[in-house]
């Protein structure tokens, strides 16, 4: 049986257009019907959802895929107000490559989703901290699912071990009990919540390839995953064990010197990520693999600065600062 709410109109986000750069973000705070659920959907109040450099660079144009004009955002902490009686009220979590790209997201006070594409948040999680965790454990989790997934006999090397996807992976590769080294562009400490050691090296000083090497024996790295792409490609090309699995999600440069000699000798194997093809469904039931872990502590969400939760209003900003390399989970809050 669908229960109907008596809410009203509110506010969401939409482009219309692509924006011409991170100083002039054509993005419109407007006031939105509440959409209808149909058969087999709920409709979510949104409380707090995430900010991805996917959504920036859609807004962006960076998406050919992206329809005009839609609600973007790709992740949601919320509640169930219509639906099944059964679900009613009930706090959820999710996150999907469709959302806000080839249909309405989560930057708005409303949106309708399949049920099969929202569970119950963790019982430990406020609903920031549920809006923040989406894309990056769902990439994060994706890619070395890919890979093989880590073992405790692996050694993972985490390109970009500070991002956000970056230190998602380091907590499932620690999780898994493997030797994980992760690399920076400058000297900063680790960010974020491992559990197990985690060497971190400099690539603008460091030789990251020999340090690898000399503290796994000469074997180097079994898992690579690179969440920057072209910066650190050469880098990481030369860590790799023989057999190794190399990890994209990103890059800067779309061509890059490849060594196909030592790739093959190497018995190398390259895995291309895209959560964008991931539905909400699909992240659900990554969530589901993922939820215990949290609630028992050995996963945890992403530490919620206030000052970097934003009104609708203050999107623009909140967007900019994504893609301007901010450290913090960025959240907006309908």
């Amino acid at each position: 049986m669908n229960i109907q709410t008596s809410a009203k109109a509110g506010n969401a986000l939409r482009v219309s257009q692509k924006s011409p750069d991170l100083d002039n973000l054509l993005i419109d705070v407007v006031e939105v019907a509440i959409p209808r659920p149909g058969p087999g959907q709920v409709l979510v109040e949104i409380v707090a959802a995430g900010v991805n450099p996917s959504d920036v660079k859609a807004s962006l144009g960076h998406m050919p895929h992206a329809i005009w004009p839609r609600i973007p955002g790709r992740d949601f902490g919320g509640i169930v107000r219509e639906g099944p009686s059964q679900m009613i009220g009930m706090e959820v979590w999710g996150g999907g490559g469709e959302l806000g790209i080839s249909q309405d997201g989560s930057h708005g006070k409303w949106m309708v989703l399949d049920q099969k594409a929202v569970r119950a948040k963790p019982k430990t999680f406020s609903m920031e901290e549920a809006g923040s965790v989406g894309v990056p454990f769902i990439t994060a989790y994706e890619g070395l699912r890919e890979a093989g997934g880590a073992q405790p006999t692996d050694v993972v090397l985490v390109c970009g071990g500070n991002g956000k996807v970056g230190q998602a992976a380091i907590q499932l590769a620690t999780m898994a009990g493997a030797k994980v080294f992760a690399v920076e562009y400058n000297d900063q400490p680790l960010m974020g919540h491992t559990n197990g050691p985690v060497t971190i090296l400099n690539s603008a000083v460091d030789d990251v390839a020999a340090i690898v090497r000399d503290m796994t024996d000469g074997h180097g790295a079994d898992i690579v995953f690179n969440t920057v792409g072209s910066p650190y490609f050469e880098i990481a090309n030369k860590a790799m064990a023989k057999q190794a699995r190399q990890i994209f999600i990103s890059t800067f440069d779309r061509a890059v010197p490849f060594d196909i000699f030592n790739f093959f000798r190497g018995r190398h194997k390259y895995i291309g990520i895209d959560t964008l093809a991931l539905s909400s469904v699909d992240g659900a039931r990554i969530f589901d693999r993922l939820k215990l872990k949290f609630e028992e502590g050995l996963l945890k969400p992403f530490p919620i600065n206030p000052d970097c939760c934003y009104d609708l209003a203050d999107a623009a900003k909140a967007y900019a600062s994504v893609l301007r390399g901010t450290p913090e989970r960025v959240l907006l809050k309908p």
